[in-house]
């Protein structure tokens, strides 16, 4: 890549890690197995979400845990259940949404904290492994259907469900669609496509599909962009794990910040968050840590859809 001019590089500074009373690593896990060469992991964190209450929640994908943890840093187990949650999202002041990779889009109750399936199939059929998702201001939910694909498998698919539970497939072309968020004005939604190693770019049109679909950024390296989030510019911000780097890039998708994490290259996915939504949040799954680094412009405040989704 040629850039016009230099990106600033800063280092994310950790923010906690994972008590050992957590790190109970199975060297049986299917997950571990699978996504992992068959090491044993005692944690793969993701999904991090800020709560205006003042705190995080995040998910650990291989033992199908949520976890809640304050501005100390101190943690808490909120349910731990048979599934292997990935991506989440609060679509409501005491309802996280969950795109589980074994049972589709799950919803967690805070309040009494249990987890119910949401949406476990389309038109009977499974999911090949649901990833990661956003919701707009009038209550729709893009999310990711990346299963194990890959530029070998090129058929990942990216949905919107309607808050009346109309399903409509906007992209079926995806070498491991990941990560997703929409621009301030919801008129365009962006796409980590993992390996690909690039982020996609799909103007929204009136009817709700999508055309002209671009590839906005490519990377490198071991692999690609993870978990994506914006700030109140519209600029992008992606995790991109195997380099242990946040791309923050400006309009034309040039590097304008390079954020570097001093706890290991596994840097999945990430949000903004603080009272002024100043202070970006970041997951390195593998070393099981949350980083923080303090941002000039606040994340990007989406419109919590609440009551409109009720399904």
């Amino acid at each position: 890549m040629i850039f016009l001019s230099q990106p600033e590089v800063r280092a994310a500074t950790l923010f906690t890690r994972l008590p050992d009373a957590f790190r109970q690593p199975d060297k049986n896990n299917a997950w571990a197995q699978a996504n992992r060469g068959g090491q044993p992991v005692d944690s793969f964190l993701e999904g991090p979400v800020w709560h205006p209450e003042g705190c995080l929640y995040l998910t650990d994908i291989p033992y199908g845990r949520i976890f809640k943890v304050d501005m100390q840093g101190n943690w808490e187990l909120i349910v731990q259940y048979e599934g292997e949650p990935n991506g989440m999202k609060l679509i409501s002041a005491d309802t996280l949404l969950i795109t589980d990779y074994r049972h589709g889009l799950m919803k967690l109750s805070l309040n009494d904290r249990t987890v119910r399936p949401w949406l476990a199939r389309r038109n009977s059929e499974s999911f090949r492994g649901v990833n990661d998702l956003t919701p707009d201001s009038q209550g729709n939910i893009y999310f990711t259907d990346q299963g194990q694909t890959g530029l070998h498998d090129p058929t990942g698919r990216v949905y919107r469900l309607s808050p009346a539970g109309k399903l409509d497939l906007l992209l079926d072309n995806c070498p491991s669609p990941n990560g997703l968020v929409l621009s301030p004005d919801e008129k365009i939604l962006y796409v980590a496509m993992t390996r690909g190693n690039s982020v996609w770019r799909c103007p929204l049109q009136p009817d709700g599909s999508v055309s002209k679909v671009s590839q906005f950024f490519t990377s490198y390296g071991p692999s690609g962009p993870d978990g994506l989030t914006i700030n109140a510019d519209g600029e992008l911000l992606i995790a991109n794990p195997g380099l242990g780097r946040i791309w923050h890039l400006n309009e034309l998708a040039e590097p304008i910040e390079i954020l570097t994490s001093p706890a290991g290259r596994s840097t999945t996915n990430l949000c903004y968050g603080g009272d002024d939504l100043r202070q970006l949040y970041i997951t390195e799954s593998v070393s099981g840590s949350i980083l923080t680094c303090s941002m000039a412009t606040p994340g990007n405040p989406y419109a919590v859809p609440s009551a409109r989704v009720t399904r």
